[in-house]
This record gives C-alpha cells, structure tokens and sequence, in this order.
C-alpha cells in the first residue's frame, strides 16, 4: 500500500467537524517506514529521565527527545520546565523538518496490533471526542492528580500535539471487527517492528472512505467507551479544548475537540497482577503480625512461590517464606463493585487495619510492583531489607474495571496493569 504522508508544510485548512460525536479519523503525524524502529519509544511514563537517557544513547530521533525532553537538557533539570516543554517543542519541529515525521494528507483511522508472546490484540488509533470524555461517554475509573494533569496539559500546549495514546476499552463489536479483519489479512501493514522488549507492533494505514465511515458508525454505535490507562492525558485534552474554546470564535471546528486514543475490544485486553509491597510490619514481628493476619484470613505455608490462581486469594512474602492467604469473611455484595475487588479487600482487611496504611496514594511505606516483573521482584525487594513484607494478588478483569466505571464509582489506586504497552511516537495528533 502505497503510504499517504506528507510533510507540513503541505498541509492546507482544517477538517469538518464529526458528524457523529465519539469518534472521528485525524491526520496522524508519524515517522516515515525507514525511520520508524529509531523514532517509537516506550511511554513517557515507565521510564525516568536517567533511564531515557540511556536509552536514547546517540539515536537523534528517538521520540523520547519529545517525550522526555529534558533529557537534552542539563542533568538534574526538572522535566515540568519552561526550558523542558520548550525543548519538547524545538525537538519535535526538528524532526519534522528533517522529513523523519510526516504528516498524512487526509484523515485516517489506524489499526494496531500488539503481539506479546502468544497473545495479540488489535485496536484502532482514532481521535476520541472530548465531549463524549467531558458528558460522561468514555468512563473514567480513576482519580487525577492536579499536578500531573498540568503537566500534560503543558506538553500538548508547547508542542501543540497529543503525543501520548489514551488507552480505551469498549465491548466487543462485530462490525468494527469484521472490517478490521479484512483489512489486515488483505494488506501488508505500513509498519512491523519488534520493540527491544520483544513486543511486536504493526499498524496499518486506513485511507479510504470504503472503509472509514463503516468503521465510524460501528464504533460510534456503542453505548459508550472505557478509559483502561491515561487518565491525565484524557483529563489534559479536556482542559486544553476548554481553553481553546476561549480563544476560538469556531467552537464547533477546532479539531482539538478530540484527543489521540487507542481502542481495544475488552476481551482482546490483557490485566496483569499489580503487586503490593510494605517497608515495616508496624512496629509488630513477624510472629505477631502472621497471628493478626489469621484474624481475617486463612495462612497457608506454600513450597514456592504464591501465586494466586483465582480471585480472593492472595500471596504473602515474609522473612523468606510464602503463604496463600484466603478471605475468612464474607464477601460484599455485587452492589458494591469497588469493595468487591481484590485491590480493595486486601486493603480494608489488612493493609489498613494490621500494617496502617489508610492513604496508599501518598503513605511512603508502601509502592507497587506491576506483574510483568514477576514474584521474583518481590522476593529481592524483601530479601534486601528494603521492604518487610509482599503480596502477591489476582490481577483485576476487564469486568469488574466496567463494573466500576459504569456505577461511577473509583478504584483504588494501582488496581490494573495493561500490558503489552502501546508505544509512543508511531502516530501523534495535531491540533492544527
């Protein structure tokens, strides 16, 4: 398929407003095939900004120059900067004039897949309304942090760009399905690229309006979508669009009424465990704290690791030996969807009452260890001396993340997982 980029410089006027307001295809702004393997990156968030470092080595277009802009900058330089959103920006501009990132001529809509070991998922790249985000459509299920958001808004403000996917779930859609299908087994993908992490990713171009307005009313057609990770950049768009609305007498036309997402039909989507671990047993001793925990659970000793196979039970790492703990009393009802998740048990039962931990977002005693680096990473943090004790939970389903957006209630904080993650810098959203 022949490749409908263009530079810039090219482009000329600013497209319709969505005649259906959920979804709508942009003119992606994304790097050339021969360049694709420097440009794509991890997500500006996993990695810190030493870590970037090293991982940009001498590579010129690595999109972590946009990302993570201050690793150009002095060591030490704070990445929510004037001179960091400004280096954002010259950094961006640089590899547009160096031909590296194109824009495409007409709006398109993007399938990509993601393939980790045996398991593959394939979503679409659109630009998400930010209406539909602002009345309640595209389901949120976490807090924001005012700080983080500002920060985003900052970047899409200095780069005028959405640079950094939302990652949104809907339910399964036959329709969107079926077209998706055809055009991956009918074409070759504009992009193929193994990550250094051994995660594939392909994405292929949709151009044609045989295409694009089938897969507009299929999508649009959903009661409403579910935002699984990048809830600061969906809340970033939102406040961005409002202050252009200020600025803009077409209030209806600026395409920045959307913002750069990535949908994925719920059953292809992958949560893995997101693991707990604590500095001290709250000045008790192991002894004393296994007898407090037996109050409300049943302790098993296992041979190995604990690694729990089903929800409500949970895997504890103490002074070098594993336990399955699993919940004496009763569970609360379906009514209560957000009490009723593992994340939200372990900590009403346990966490807080035993270890007084009441705030996890801001209590230092605790962090999180997501499932990708396995038991293992929690065995080494306690067998350091760095943390006292582990668990090991049952990651949270796709159903019960529903089940709480949907009752507009809020998990608790590091209750999901998504993996394979996307990457950043294989398509971006213009705002002019």
């Amino acid at each position: 398929m022949k490749s409908s980029l263009t530079s810039k410089a090219t482009i000329k006027g600013k497209l319709p407003a969505p005649e259906i307001d959920l979804i709508r295809p942009f003119m992606g702004l994304r790097p050339i095939p021969e360049r694709v393997e420097e440009v794509a990156a991890p997500p500006y968030d996993v990695l810190d900004s030493e870590e970037a470092r090293v991982m940009v080595g001498d590579n010129p277009w690595s999109f972590l120059h946009i990302s993570k802009p201050e690793i150009d900058l002095p060591p030490g330089m704070d990445h929510t900067s004037p001179e960091a959103y400004a280096k954002a920006a010259e950094n961006m501009n640089r590899m547009i004039e160096a031909g590296v990132l194109k824009r495409d001529e007409t709006p398109c809509y993007y399938i990509y897949r993601l393939t980790m070991g045996e398991h593959v998922q394939t979503g679409l790249v659109v630009g998400a309304s930010v209406s539909a985000y602002d009345d309640d459509r595209i389901r949120r299920h976490e807090f924001t942090r005012p700080d983080k958001e500002d920060d985003r808004v900052k970047q899409i403000q200095a780069v005028n760009s959405q640079t950094g996917p939302v990652l949104l779930a809907h339910q399964p859609q036959a329709e969107a399905k079926a077209i998706i299908d055809s055009i991956t087994t009918s074409r070759a993908p504009e992009y193929d690229l193994v990550a250094s992490d051994g995660i594939g990713h392909m994405l292929w171009v949709v151009d044609d309006e045989e295409h694009i307005q089938p897969l507009t009313e299929a999508i649009c057609s959903l009661e409403r979508l579910y935002i699984a990770d990048g809830h600061h950049r969906s809340a970033a768009a939102s406040r961005a669009a409002a202050a252009r609305r200020q600025e803009s007498a077409e209030h209806g036309k600026g395409i920045y009424h959307s913002f750069l997402s990535v949908l994925f039909p719920s059953d292809q989507m992958l949560i893995l465990d997101y693991n707990r671990v604590v500095r001290d047993l709250h000045g008790l001793t192991p002894e004393a704290f296994i007898e407090k925990v037996k109050e409300r659970f049943t302790v098993e000793k296992t041979e190995g690791q604990a690694k729990p196979e089903q929800a409500n039970k949970f895997g504890m790492y103490l002074a070098g030996q594993w336990y399955m703990l699993g919940i004496k009393e009763e569970l609360p009802g379906k009514e209560n969807p957000v009490a009723r998740l593992d994340v939200s048990l372990l900590s009403d039962r346990l966490i807080e009452p035993i270890l007084g931990i009441s705030d996890p977002r801001r209590d230092y005693r605790i962090d999180f260890v997501g499932g990708m680096r396995g038991l293992g990473e929690l065995e080494k943090k306690v067998d350091s001396g760095i943390m006292k004790v582990a668990f090991a939970l049952y990651p949270t389903s796709m159903d019960d993340l529903i089940s709480v957006a949907d009752a507009g209630e809020v998990m608790p904080p590091k209750s999901t997982w998504f993996e394979p993650k996307l990457r950043d810098g294989l398509v971006s959203y213009m705002l002019d």
